[in-house]
């Protein structure tokens, strides 16, 4: 049998490879700290559950393709308070962030067209781009530079005919920056010159750790046509299950062709929408608290960092991942030979190498990814293992 090209490009998801060889380590009794997956583990707010519980039908119905009125009224209301008004029809439910930037890629792009991004990206960024046939077109942005975005003249340096949008998220996955107001200007400006449409992933926009006001692109009535908003319930409300997102943008003609999309996929889950639409009842302290809650992880993380010589890494400003620099040649083989060899007090860590969050040859091969969505003292000894680790590494392996 023959097997498209498009799936034979396509890599396994660097965040979930290796996670065969965590279960081998279960399977052996060891408890895996997984600090490979942005998996939020505080509890889901109540409402969610108790509204799918309260849905008392006899049908249990597709829901229309743009999304349930409740649903659609509690992004525009969440967005509202944000500062951002938009009317119903600029707004669309999606299964997740994930699908809405499908949907924008399939939008805005032909096959062999080019998205510009900044690497180290969200892999799935590429995948999604292959899904399309779409070339992801990425400029490097530096661990000694706390992944600073490069000036207008190099970002405009990479554009061509071809060129049809700059795809980003911020505060960042999985670098963890919060780019400046500064920076955000120059890509409105390089959008505005360009005609560029600027896909902008929002998910951990309630992240931001900095004293720094976040700035969202729909802040910029200039570019308001350019601008896609891409947002998530999964992170804010820890809710990853319900795979409920949405696509909004004051571009109706774009809008017009991503209901389109929609319509073919039919509607998104019922009773996940229910779910969501609850979330207007939600007290805004407990979007606080969790901030509050990533923040301190952040800060114990650091410190454990700097107790382990010859590492490189920055300080995350949101979200709750950062990337490090190992002193090993190949990252993915030393994680998979650290859950095999290393375990502290029956625990060991698995961590996501960074190779496939880049897509310059050679780069992030010995660097990985850390999540810091568990308990600090969990953190503690995930950083404990891979200290003992890196000292006990083979120098044959290395």
């Amino acid at each position: 049998m023959k097997f498209s090209h498009r799936i034979q490009n396509m890599e396994e998801s660097p965040i979930r490879k290796l996670v065969p060889y965590a279960q081998k380590a279960k399977d052996k009794g060891l408890n895996v700290i997984h600090l490979n997956i942005g998996q939020p583990d505080i509890a889901t707010p109540h409402n969610f559950l108790e509204a799918v519980n309260e849905y008392n039908v006899s049908v249990l119905e597709y829901a229309p393709s743009q999304g349930l009125q409740r649903t659609l009224e509690t992004v525009q209301l969440y967005l509202h308070n944000y500062g951002h008004d938009y009317d119903l029809d600029e707004i669309i439910i999606t299964n997740g962030a994930s699908e809405g930037i499908v949907f924008a890629i399939l939008a805005t792009c032909d096959v062999d067209d080019e998205i510009l991004t900044f690497e180290p990206f969200y892999p799935n960024y590429l995948t999604f781009a292959k899904i399309g046939n779409v070339r992801l077109k990425a400029i490097t942005t530096r661990i000694e530079e706390d992944f600073k975005l490069p000036d207008k003249e190099t970002l405009v340096s990479y554009i061509t005919p071809k060129t049809k949008a700059i795809l980003l998220s911020s505060p960042g996955n999985p670098t963890g920056r919060v780019y400046t107001k500064e920076e955000i200007d120059t890509l409105v400006a390089v959008a505005k010159d360009y005609n560029l449409f600027i896909l902008a992933d929002e998910v951990y926009r309630e992240f931001n750790f900095t004293d720094r006001e976040f700035i969202s692109f729909a802040a910029y009535p200039e570019i308001s046509e350019n601008v896609v908003l891409i947002d998530s319930i999964s992170k804010k409300y820890s809710a990853c299950g319900a795979r409920i997102g949405s696509l909004t943008s004051r571009n109706q003609e774009f809008m017009k062709h991503v209901l389109k999309l929609a319509q073919a996929r039919l509607s998104v889950s019922t009773l996940d929408q229910i779910g969501a639409g609850a979330m207007d009842i939600v007290d805004d302290e407990y979007v606080y608290e969790n901030r509050r809650i990533y923040k301190a992880r952040r800060n114990v993380l650091q410190g454990e960092l700097a107790k382990i010589p010859a590492i490189d890494y920055s300080m995350p400003e949101g979200a709750f991942y950062t990337i490090i620099r190992l002193p090993v040649d190949d990252a993915e083989k030393f994680i998979i030979w650290m859950i095999e060899n290393i375990q502290i007090d029956g625990h060991t860590v698995l961590l996501t190498p960074a190779e496939s969050f880049y897509t310059t040859e050679g780069l992030g091969k010995n660097e990985c990814r850390l999540s810091y969505c568990v308990k600090d003292e969990l953190l503690i000894k995930a950083m404990e293992i891979l200290k003992l680790a890196l000292e006990t590494y083979p120098d044959t392996l290395k």
